[in-house]
């Protein structure tokens, strides 16, 4: 989920680029906004940059985990390939 701290941002930014005609209702703008914003992330069900660091670096060990358990295979196949042919 997105740090409120952004929705925060996000919300006072888009607040301070309204009309100054309309800036006077500054406060209730940006609760209302940062409570649009937090309802679409929540309904897009994302993830923080922390979290999806760390499944890529699970995955990429994963990944190196495999390869070294396909050469393991190969090596053993091989193995039992020179021990049939005998």
């Amino acid at each position: 989920m997105i740090d409120s701290k952004h929705l925060d941002d996000i919300a006072r930014r888009i607040s301070d680029s309204l009309p100054e005609s309309v800036r006077h209702m500054q406060e209730d703008i940006q609760r209302q906004v940062r409570s649009s914003l937090q309802s679409g992330f929540e309904r897009m069900d994302l993830v923080t940059r922390e979290d999806f660091d760390v499944q890529v670096a699970l995955l990429e060990r994963t990944r190196e985990r495999l390869a070294e358990l396909e050469a393991r295979i190969a090596v053993l196949e091989g193995q039992a390939a020179a021990t049939g042919e005998r």
